[in-house]
């Protein structure tokens, strides 16, 4: 399909999603756990369902790996060329607080590379579309449409986007090491993909996670940022890739906005605690 019918198709599949969501959203709803105790919601299943059924009509043979699907044995998964990679509702326990602060992942991966990312955010009616090969990214509100880049860096202004529920010792060790090079960095919260899109949108300039995410949480925002201009790396400075073992928890990265050579070498410097 081209790239203009995809990004509409994937648009649109995302709007469906985030009227499921809402649905329950703006009701009283139970929340269940899952079998390794995260919550599930009827939003999630809602949503979960919508979007299968519409990539499945776009293409019956791309298979789909989506986080409240049973998932497929690695011997069956190694040997895709392509595949969707979905998290319906990114961003439960957000979702579980009202505070509007979860998302809609929508990735197409080719080759171990998130290519194709679209994210939405059902509270502010906002989509992001990214495209890596055509280094398109756009944020749609309503009925508008904005490019997005990111930012270059400038020292003494290096702001960090990390999670609201916790706080990792082993980033904020390299966040005070890192400011001894570039001045204090000023911290912000987001919740679920929302920080990688304050990277996309040139709103912040890093984002350190050393553990605890999965690879349908970072796939579609990761495909927004590079088309935006910036970079998912592991803590050892190369791509961030998937479904390369059987496992579908990523290992540690940094998000960031300005990918340039300089600025990737000055974090690798101070990365290299991460191996003390």
């Amino acid at each position: 399909m081209s790239e203009s019918t995809l990004k509409s198709d994937l648009i649109q599949i995302i709007q469906e999603a985030r009227v499921a969501i809402l649905d329950v959203y703006d009701s009283p709803f139970d929340v269940d756990r899952k079998t390794d105790d995260t919550p599930i919601t009827e939003a999630d299943r809602r949503a979960h369902d919508v979007i299968v059924s519409r990539l499945s009509r776009l293409d019956s043979k791309i298979p789909i790996v989506s986080e409240e699907s049973n998932l497929a044995a690695y011997e069956e998964r190694r040997t895709w060329d392509q595949y969707w990679l979905v998290d319906p509702l990114d961003g439960t326990k957000e979702f579980v607080k009202r505070n509007g602060e979860f998302t809609v992942n929508v990735a197409l991966v080719i080759g171990h590379e998130s290519k194709v990312g679209a994210v939405g955010r059902p509270t502010s009616n906002t989509v992001y579309y990214g495209d890596v090969k055509a280094q398109n990214a756009v944020k749609i509100t309503g009925e508008d449409e904005f490019q997005i880049d990111t930012r270059a860096i400038q020292r003494d202004m290096v702001r960090s986007v990390q999670s609201r529920r916790r706080a990792d010792p082993r980033a904020e060790r390299f966040l005070s090491d890192l400011e001894s090079d570039v001045g204090a960095i000023a911290r912000d919260f987001r919740g679920s993909s929302l920080k990688f899109l304050a990277l996309a949108a040139g709103e912040a300039d890093l984002y350190i996670q050393p553990g605890g995410t999965s690879e349908w949480d970072t796939a579609a925002a990761q495909a927004v940022l590079q088309a935006a201009g910036g970079c998912v790396m592991t803590l050892q400075g190369e791509s961030l890739r998937y479904n390369t073992r059987d496992s579908v928890l990523n290992v540690p990265f940094i998000a960031i906005g300005d990918s340039s050579t300089a600025w990737r070498a000055t974090l690798l410097r101070h990365l290299a605690i991460f191996s003390e």
